[in-house]
């Protein structure tokens, strides 16, 4: 009813004046609004037309014909001017008189209105024309000649465009063809012109979105946006080249196929994952850096499957030749700095001079395994934290791009995963441009099997970012969607598709046969005529270039090939540090070693200890209003502990945190509920109680100059935020980056992230990084999947070996540097203090795995003094104990090594059987690297002692068979060591509380029954 009173209202008298008002008005404000006017000269229902969709359509007719009375039909001219001129509604416009109206009223219409077509056929017309207008807007993609093969089997619900001659769909028909149409301000095809004959306007349609070019754009729910697509592709002519344009285009045609020819003829029975078939991925690539550089930025990074990964390396990011050559020689030794991986996974770093743009820019493409997607949240966190480096808030300097391939991109959740970080504000890059080859095929999966969606590219609709599929095989129309992509990211800062629709000319490695699975498609794929030289073709019968100059084109590339290949023979030893993604400048000494290897205390004079813990205990801001009752206590509690000189676990997290933001490390805390965490402990933001989003971080008031604090609750997933932080991580060395498990068994979401990048990224990519996990973990009766954090999967993936003892000098900071990662489980606040600080003061960066608890963090007996935290203390790899066992040990008839939690139940325990003389416990903190110098004094120190290992988790779980081997080694095999614990089973955990406290008590009684291993014995 509001377009319908507006529009009645609209039509109103106006004067001169108003009229130039109106005018001025309307057409300064995009979008349009319009003012409900509550006052009507004659009821609006006296004028038939003036309802639903045919208001607005009114509205742009009056608007126009106010600018312009001769844009409009004549009807239309005469309709407005009578209403202008007072006119009501119900009179601008009537029906053709009855033959039985007298001759007096005949003139008196005839004199009001002087001539009266039939404004209803006109008015559907016009909206039939704005429906088959947004049709080909909608749907126009559906039938685009988007196929190089021709065999497209994307199959679509809705139904397709329907156009001449049938326009009879829309409500026209033939003879409306040659009729002239008013165009809506929704289109951008008449150009300069306001109307067109509904023939030109269906060709122009054509053109727009039938061709080559497919855009998918009409979901995204903002008028701007769209406007702008529809300029971009549906204005004539828009879509021009120069010459110049038409020969760097060749050029770069010329080195992507001919890179792949050099392979196939150098290396023919080598796996290389080539590009053929979308070889214009090369020029595509290279125009969105191009006009990326244009408009900004200067450091690009990109990830992308091995499907064309070397073609790549070689012409995007320039890695020298003979480097890749080099990798296809059998005999090449690798250098001694870890296991190295395949060519087609690596990553590589390059800072140079953009060519087009005479700006510098650096390109960095991320190491990747064979996992598909995997990569894509790595590459975003590495791209958000350069962003933050040099304060590009908005993402106007650095920028990511992703390739994916159309089988992955349809099939890996983690596509999606990735996507919903995209506008998240601690996780947005400000707009990534995605690339898909889509070759139309996986591996041997036809795509009618391998998604439920028309496109593989319908997963992006989910952030409305815009999907332009274009014919890989008109290189032309590819460049124009690329260009239009940088151009789309760069002023919206959202997230872009490209889908380069192609094909694969060979099967998904160069030794597979594809004719097994897919005989059709390779059928037509053999009579295929390449690319280039399709292209070379066009530009020829054009004039653009002439058959000598392109042969010399190919020459100069061939032999650019041939020198480099000379000079990889030279080439005798792999050195993976030159495929480094991620260099940390100043960190290392010039060969990639530690400047040291020794770390400094890790302890903090008591006035740090002491600020800290008062500003933990405030709201640093004022007029803020806490939650009463909860939070309030909580706040009180700590001031009390710092006044006692006490921490907790909370606390203790607090000061380390604290401590290291004032030396100028930035933290970065993510995961599920962080910020209040989920046990109700942290609470590092506070929230305004009478103030919706208004919030308090005390971190960020501690100093005057230190590094900023960032906590931010993420997504509920594991998968993509964990990779988004360990691409965070791999920035910068003086960050530390946690990622927090809601619960500790939830890891294994993101199992792929852990096995493929944290415990191998040093050994295959020569890529350190310290990211620390923070993974809850314990029995206490919550059920199998809120117990476990599964340590024996971390502990199994360690590379130390069990049955050696280390010979080393500097033996804990030497033994951290050669380990693949450190997992620990502290049973102290100060231990987890203490951790946490010596991750950032090692002289290196490893992953840090922390099992982290539950009960005691708020345990009474969980606390630590100042003394364990001030300068000269330093991490515990091993708590001994420290009572009357350890005054008389020769008289200890048992030791007992756990890990953990469950040393307070063995505390409680020993100290109500009064076993406190006959039973030592001795914690072990690290579990990896084993610390098996601490534990070999331990043993020797009790010499008459059974070794008993005991754990609350079951016994083909948590760490029995990972220490068991290890002590053995410690003490030479010359004593068993027992165990204690629960029995083997499936689940990490029971779901019953009274079967929970039973086995907990039988482990109890197995550990301080000293007859208990007799028998076995």
């Amino acid at each position: 009813m509001l377009n319908l009173r507006t529009c009645a209202a609209k039509l109103r008298p106006l004067t001169a004046s108003q009229t130039v008002k109106t005018i001025s008005q309307h057409r300064l404000a995009a979008p349009r609004t319009f003012q409900q006017l509550r006052c009507y000269s004659a009821p609006v229902a006296a004028e038939p037309f003036l309802s639903g969709t045919s208001s607005n359509y009114v509205e742009e007719m009056y608007y126009a014909w106010l600018e312009n009375p001769k844009s409009v039909h004549k009807s239309w001219d005469i309709f407005f001017r009578n209403a202008n001129a007072g006119a009501a509604p119900g009179t601008a416009y009537q029906s053709p008189p009855p033959l039985t109206t007298s001759l007096s009223t005949l003139s008196q219409a005839q004199s009001l209105v002087q001539a009266q077509p039939n404004v209803d056929k006109l008015v559907e017309d016009h909206l039939a024309v704005q429906s088959l207008i947004r049709a080909y807007q909608v749907r126009g993609h559906h039938i685009a000649k988007l196929d190089p093969l021709g065999i497209s089997c994307v199959n679509f619900d809705d139904a397709p465009v329907t156009v001449s001659p049938n326009v009879g769909f829309y409500g026209l028909d033939e003879s409306d063809l040659d009729k002239v149409f008013h165009l809506p301000t929704t289109t951008f095809i008449g150009g300069n012109e306001s109307a067109l004959p509904l023939r030109e306007i269906i060709r122009r349609l054509e053109m727009a979105y039938c061709q080559h070019i497919g855009v998918e754009f009409m979901f995204i729910n903002d008028l701007e946006q769209c406007q702008w697509i529809r300029q971009k592709f549906e204005t004539p002519g828009i879509m021009q080249f120069t010459n110049e344009e038409k020969r760097t285009l060749l050029a770069r045609l010329v080195r992507s196929t001919r890179f792949e020819e050099f392979l196939h003829r150098k290396w023919s029975s080598e796996k290389r994952f080539g590009l053929e078939g979308c070889e214009v991925l090369i020029p595509a690539l290279k125009t969105i850096i191009d006009k990326s550089s244009e408009k900004g930025v200067d450091y690009v990074i990109m990830g992308m499957p091995h499907r064309g990964r070397l073609n790549v390396l070689a012409n995007v990011i320039r890695k020298e030749l003979e480097q890749i050559f080099c990798q296809f020689d059998s005999k090449l030794e690798a250098a001694d700095e870890g296991s190295g991986d395949v060519k087609y996974h690596l990553g590589m770093y390059h800072r140079r001079i953009n060519r087009v743009t005479d700006r510098n820019i650096t390109l960095s493409l991320v190491a990747n395994p064979s996992h598909l997607e995997a990569a894509d949240p790595v590459v975003q966190g590495k791209t958000k934290a350069e962003q933050f480096y040099c304060g590009d808030t908005e993402g106007k300097k650095v920028m990511s791009i992703l390739l994916h391939g159309d089988a992955a991109f349809a099939g890996q959740g983690i596509v999606y995963e990735t996507f919903h970080l995209s506008d998240l504000p601690s996780y947005t890059t400000h707009g990534t441009v995605h690339v898909v080859v889509n070759n139309q095929i996986g591996f041997t999966t036809d795509p009618r099997m391998a998604r439920s969606s028309p496109y593989p590219t319908d997963v992006a609709r989910v952030v409305n970012a815009p999907i332009f599929h274009v014919n890989a095989d008109d290189p032309e129309a590819v460049v124009y969607v690329c260009n239009v992509a940088a151009e789309w990211r760069s002023t919206f800062h959202k997230d872009v598709v490209v889908d380069l629709v192609c094909y694969r000319r060979n099967g998904h490695n160069e030794m597979d046969e594809p004719m097994f699975t897919q005989p059709l498609m390779y059928k037509q794929i053999r009579k295929q005529k390449p690319v280039l030289q399709k292209y070379a073709e066009l530009l020829i019968s054009q004039g653009v270039v002439n058959q000598p100059e392109y042969e010399e084109e190919i020459a100069k590339y061939d032999k650019i090939c041939e020198e480099a290949h000379a000079r990889s023979k030279d080439e005798k030893i792999l050195h993976i540090k030159h495929w480094l993604d991620s260099p940390w400048p100043g960190f290392f000494t010039l060969d990639g070693q530690p400047r040291s290897m020794t770390c400094p205390s890790t302890g903090l004079n008591e006035e740090d200890l002491t600020h800290i813990g008062q500003v933990a205990s405030s709201v640093p801001v004022e007029d803020f209003t806490i939650h009463g009752a909860g939070l309030s206590r909580i706040l009180k509690t700590r001031g009390e502990m710092v006044k006692n000189r006490t921490v907790d676990w909370a606390l203790a997290e607090y000061m380390a945190f604290g401590s290291l933001l004032k030396e100028g490390i930035h933290i970065r805390l993510s995961g599920q509920d962080v910020e209040r965490g989920t046990f109700s402990h942290r609470h590092h933001v506070l929230h305004d109680q009478n103030v919706d989003k208004r919030t308090c971080i005390p971190m960020n008031h501690l100093w005057p100059n230190q590094a900023p604090y960032t906590v931010c609750n993420s997504s509920l997933s594991e998968y993509g935020v964990l990779g988004f932080e360990l691409g965070f991580a791999m920035a910068s060395p003086n960050a530390l980056v946690l990622w927090e498990a809601q619960f500790g068994d939830f890891h294994n979401t993101a199992q792929c992230i852990i096995d493929q990048f944290i415990c191998p990224g040093q050994a295959k990519w020569v890529r350190q990084n310290g990211i620390v996990l923070l993974l809850p973990h314990g029995m206490e009766g919550m059920g199998p999947e809120h117990s476990s954090a599964r340590p024996e999967r971390f502990l199994q993936m360690c590379n130390d070996d069990p049955d050696v003892f280390p010979k080393l000098d500097d033996f804990d900071v030497r033994q951290l540097y050669e380990c693949n990662w450190i997992v620990v489980n502290c049973s102290t606040p100060a231990n987890f203090f203490h951790v946490l600080r010596r991750q950032i003061l090692l002289p290196f960066r490893k992953p840090l795995i922390i099992f982290t608890p539950k009960s005691l963090l708020r345990h009474p007996e969980a606390r630590s003094s100042f003394d364990d935290m001030l300068p000269g203390t330093h991490f515990l790899r091993v708590i001994p104990d420290s009572g009357p066992a350890a005054q008389n040990p020769e008289q200890v008839k048992r030791v007992l090594f756990c890990t953990g939690k469950v040393y307070y139940d063995l505390t409680r325990e020993r100290k109500a059987r009064q076993m406190e003389a006959d039973v030592a416990i001795t914690r072990v903190e690290q579990l990896s690297p084993f610390p098996f110098d601490l534990l070999q004094r331990e043993a020797q120190k009790y010499p008459a002692a059974e070794l008993v290992w005991c754990q609350e988790e079951h016994k083909n779980q948590g760490y029995y068979d990972y220490v068991k081997p290890r002590l053995r080694t410690t003490i030479n095999r010359a004593k068993p060591v027992w165990y204690a614990g629960r029995e083997p089973a499936a689940a990490p955990a029971t779901g019953n509380k009274k079967t929970h406290l039973t086995e907990l008590q039988r482990l109890l009684d197995m550990a301080f029954n000293l007859d208990a291993f007799k028998d076995l014995a």
